[in-house]
């Protein structure tokens, strides 16, 4: 129970940061839950896409914005180790950049907040450039 009050705690967390700091791209958000357990924090942004962040007690995460139904298009930065993207200089930690197929180096904080912050960034970012 210990690990899942955890991720509990950091899911509301995160949603704090998101509602308060980038409450001009992001409209809200809510917690989902496995059985009792907290799964993944989703947040519902203002062009009517959504990101679905995902930490385990193990330090398994993913920041996944889904674009799909507008742009056709998915961002996801992640640390699971998949073996087709072991060349890549950050594995396994890898950003998927417009789709599941182009994936790059990442960059992102192991700091889960500061990931956030720089992952509705670039969000904020995306969304002011045009819907690109």
């Amino acid at each position: 129970m210990h690990g899942s009050t955890t991720i509990w705690k950091l899911y509301n967390s995160l949603l704090r940061i998101a509602i308060d700091e980038f409450g001009v791209i992001v409209e809200s958000g809510e917690i989902f839950y496995t059985a009792k357990e907290p799964w993944k924090l989703r947040l519902y942004l203002c062009d009517e896409s959504f990101i679905d962040i995902y930490y385990s007690v193990k330090g398994k995460y993913s920041y996944h914005w889904n674009r799909v139904l507008i742009h056709n298009e998915i961002y996801r930065h992640d640390n699971a180790p998949h073996m087709r993207w072991k060349d890549i200089p950050t594995f396994p930690k890898h950003f998927h950049n417009s789709s599941e197929e182009n994936v790059i180096s990442s960059h992102l904080s192991d700091n889960p907040e500061s990931a956030l912050r720089e992952f509705l960034s670039f969000v904020a970012r995306r969304l002011k450039e045009g819907n690109k």
